[in-house]
């Protein structure tokens, strides 16, 4: 078969995985996926609990792939909806929840017995060993209640040939409880219950809020979601109102003005449509009669319009861009792989020295007592305390920074992205530009006088809907006082109006086309280059022309200073818009960007291919629905304080001021959290490789392995808490 039909060949469907518990459980599944016949690539994506697999139409098959995840442990179905996705995890929040305060109510108890022990707080011997069983009482229903989620996962992953975090924590909670339990049953007072219950309840406390965290994620696709009222359609001779999921291809609907367009369809009529959402374009568009609309438009004509319906619920374009980005989101990036290959073979590698140190303690001479306990001293050793705080630390502060800068980050571990950015991919319409459009040069017949020519014009565009003359209005001033008011107006869609006078006087305003086809003596366009791309609207009256206005959409205050650090700063800097080629190059040559690095009439799925295209990791700053596509491809994005709803929740961080200052500001905030991370993870490691190669040669009790531990974690604490203090002083 010829490679480009093998190709083709190749199936990539989107499943969700049910009865994840963490990243290891994703790991574990990927691997048994990745490991049969027909499958090329697996890739399953823990926060959304999405498996994407490649290969063979029929090895990727849900009938084929299903048993093989039922015998780890795990449940395959067909991709979920949103709001199954969103009660599915509310289950896991209580199931947390639950756990959790079931951990903290009874850990409390154990802490203070073992704290009464260690201090030598209490009388004599005898209470010493009460007070150790009764600690280890109160351990007991942390141990086996809420630690139950880690010995499940812990052996699912075995079956998988996959041993993550879970086993580690699983030997060592339950090491650390029967070691204890030994050590009682001699007599000793020296438990480590309480390293149990610290493991157990740090560790549901993480996961609680990461389950929460990936809540949230959910809402960047209930933004793309379209409201599920009522619409009108037509059947069986009238006009009813009927649920949009009632509604199918081939009936027609009627849409009121300034109505929401929720399903596909072509236009019966002529019609004023802003189509910004999709395709980013800073002005509406005049539809003819026959022309194609898509869900997520708005119609902004005066009269009701009526549709034919081409795509139902579920089959819409919107819809489509959904499933992209579900896609998008469910394949790893580069950091994420090289994060599970280091997962992969720690916990193994911590597990084999635990098992080489108790036949290493035996082979010595020493007493099963003493080999456990060296034993369960490297499991503690090698729990990678530091190491899980070392990234989160550094984090958090960079957060911290970030917000005392008007940056709101929803992605905390966009951080590590942003400080490796090599591509910066900006929007045009409402992220380098403001979104509406204002006067940049005006022309007028001589003898005629600023505050005249605005009088008129006052008149000439009063009432009308579209935006440039809206923007027209603004700058006239909008004078409400002129003593000829309009008493007749004849609209011209989509090229201009005829506005008719109380005096009989007439005035028309349109474009240069229109206003030629009107036997207008058009005068030559202004000489200055940088008006070519203006969207251009003439004045005229009974005399002829009378002025020519150049409006366009005005870039924001700081896009020019903006992105010129980011070019100096040697990122390669992209502008990706759906508008008009005119006016994105002006765009581009007005803030600094050589015109090969400027791209228009880009739809939503050619942005993000573009996009993929870049040399990653990529960033992309964008605010509308159109934009939500390129914001699942990219590697980390930003949306900027006016940005939509849909951006906003898809967005990995939010501007709170106006302008993309707040860019450059936010990558040298995450250039310096990088640092601070990869300090804290040299440190973390050093400590690991010291402590391990001390524990094995040397017996050191689990208590004064605790203690290393709360060491290593206070210096990563400290140097993180060094990033927010330099930030303060600057």
């Amino acid at each position: 078969m010829p490679e480009d039909e093998k190709t083709s060949s190749h199936n990539t469907p989107l499943y969700t995985l049910h009865g994840m518990w963490c990243t290891s459980c994703a790991l574990a599944v990927e691997g048994a996926l990745t490991r049969l016949p027909g499958v090329i690539d697996a890739s399953v994506h823990y926060p959304t609990a999405t498996v994407w697999v490649k290969g063979e139409r029929n090895s990727v098959d849900l009938t084929e792939l299903a048993p093989v995840v039922k015998r780890l442990g795990y449940r395959l179905t067909e991709l979920e909806a949103v709001d199954d996705a969103h009660e599915r995890l509310e289950q896991e929040s209580r199931y947390l929840t639950l756990r959790l305060l079931v951990g903290a109510a009874f850990g409390m108890w154990t802490m203070l017995a073992s704290l009464l022990i260690y201090v030598g707080a209490l009388p004599s011997a005898s209470i010493e060993q009460v007070v150790a069983w009764i600690s280890g009482a109160f351990a007991l229903p942390v141990v086996v209640y809420s630690g139950l989620p880690f010995y499940r996962a812990g052996w699912r992953t075995l079956l998988a040939k996959r041993p993550g975090m879970d086993v580690l924590v699983s030997l060592g909670a339950i090491g650390a409880v029967s070691v204890s339990i030994g050590l009682l049953w001699r007599g000793s007072v020296e438990v480590y219950f309480d390293t149990a219950v610290m493991l157990i309840v740090l560790l549901l406390i993480g996961r609680l809020v990461e389950t929460l965290c990936r809540h949230r994620g959910l809402k960047a696709l209930d933004a793309l979601a379209l409201p599920d009222a009522a619409i009108s359609a037509w059947q069986k001779g009238d006009w009813v109102l009927l649920p949009v999921n009632d509604v199918v291809a081939g009936m027609r609907v009627k849409l009121a003005p300034g109505e929401l367009v929720t399903l596909d369809g072509i236009l019966d009529a002529p019609g004023w449509i802003d189509t910004a959402s999709l395709t980013g374009e800073s002005l509406p568009r005049y539809f003819n009669a026959g022309q194609r609309v898509y869900a997520g438009c708005r119609y902004l004509g005066a009269m009701p319009l009526v549709m034919q319906v081409t795509a139902g619920a579920g089959k819409r374009r919107l819809d489509r861009l959904r499933h992209e980005m579900r896609r998008y989101q469910a394949q790893k990036g580069e950091l994420q792989k090289l994060a599970d290959r280091f997962a992969a073979w720690l916990s193994p590698l911590a597990l084999a020295l635990s098992l080489v140190t108790l036949i290493g303690a035996l082979l010595v001479g020493l007493g099963w007592e003493d080999a456990l306990v060296r034993s369960l001293s490297v499991l503690v050793v090698a729990c990678p305390c530091a190491v899980g705080l070392a990234v989160p630390l550094a984090s958090l502060a960079g957060n911290g920074q970030a917000m005392q800068q008007g940056i709101a980050l929803r992605d905390p571990a966009a951080l590590e992205i942003l400080a490796r950015i090599h591509s910066v991919a900006l929007d045009k319409t409402g992220t380098l530009t403001t979104g509406s459009h204002g006067v940049l040069h005006w022309q007028v017949r001589d003898g005629i006088d600023k505050h005249t020519l605005q009088h008129k014009l006052t008149s000439a565009v009063a009432g009308s809907e579209h935006p440039l003359a809206q923007a027209l209005a603004r700058w006239s001033g909008g004078d409400n006082n002129q003593r000829s008011k309009p008493y007749k107006v004849d609209e011209f869609p989509g090229e201009g109006r005829r506005v008719w006078l109380t005096n009989r006087q007439y005035l028309m305003v349109g474009s240069v086309r229109w206003l030629a086809r009107q036997q207008v003596d058009v005068p030559s366009q202004a000489a200055d280059g940088t008006l070519a791309s203006a969207s251009q609207v003439m004045l005229a009256d009974e005399s002829g022309w009378l002025a020519t206005f150049y409006l366009t959409d005005q870039p924001v205050d700081d896009a020019e200073q903006s992105v010129k650090r980011l070019l100096a700063s040697g990122y390669l800097v992209a502008m990706i818009s759906g508008d008009r080629q005119g006016a994105v190059s002006w765009l581009g040559k007005r803030i600094g960007l050589p015109s090969k690095a400027c791209y228009a009439q880009r739809s939503p799925e050619a942005k993000a291919r573009l996009l993929c295209g870049l040399p990653s990791p990529t960033l992309f700053v964008g605010d509308g629905v159109n934009d939500t596509l390129s914001m699942a491809a990219a590697d980390v994005s930003i949306a900027p304080l006016s940005a939509s709803e849909a951006a906003r929740e898809g967005a990995s961080a939010q501007l709170m001021s106006p302008g993309v200052g707040g860019v450059v500001k936010l990558l040298n905030i995450a250039k310096r959290t990088r640092r601070v991370m990869e300090q804290n993870l040299f440190f973390s490691a050093l400590y690991n490789t010291l402590a391990l190669g001390v524990v094995v040669v040397i017996a050191i009790p689990p208590l004064i392995a605790v203690l290393a531990m709360a060491i290593s974690s206070l210096s990563v604490t400290l140097n993180a808490a060094r990033l927010a203090w330099s930030e303060l002083e600057q």
